[in-house]
């Protein structure tokens, strides 16, 4: 019976970190903290890093918080929760820095249904280089509208 929990909730914490993505997407990034997020939009920088960047710094810090609680504290729900944050954040960079923007050259010849999805959602919020009107969605599901044929 642990073990399932822990799958459920590793699950659960996974799924929560796609709203969390929208969430601090349209409200942080383009909101309060636009000032790091901007660079992302606009390409008016000579450095392979961005300010944007260090987003993940905050989201893999609370992922190392949950495995410190659970390592040293008890927090027997620790370590499904810091290692859902964890793997959200590896299929993220995958998904997003890699497949999409192309910081390194892998997976350019996707070419199925979710792949095409995916790259017009994003190409889409790219569209705008503002702080507004940028539409927000997650990374890993997108609105339906963007896997038409």
């Amino acid at each position: 019976m642990n073990i399932l929990l822990w799958i459920l909730i590793f699950l659960g914490t996974f799924c929560t970190m796609e709203f969390m993505a929208w969430f601090t997407h349209k409200y942080v990034m383009h909101g309060f903290l636009w000032v790091l997020h901007k660079d992302h939009h606009r390409k008016d920088h000579g450095s392979w890093w961005e300010r944007n960047d260090a987003f993940f710094l905050f989201y893999a810090a609370v992922s190392i918080v949950c495995f410190i609680l659970w390592q040293y504290q008890g927090f027997w729900a620790g370590l499904p929760i810091g290692l859902g944050i964890f793997a959200y954040g590896v299929t993220y960079f995958l998904v997003h820095d890699i497949f999409i923007h192309q910081r390194f050259k892998m997976f350019r010849n996707a070419n199925n249904w979710y792949a095409r999805g995916i790259r017009r959602a994003h190409k889409i919020h790219h569209k705008h280089l503002g702080k507004e009107e940028g539409e927000c969605f997650g990374m890993l599901f997108p609105p339906l509208k963007y896997f038409k044929k």
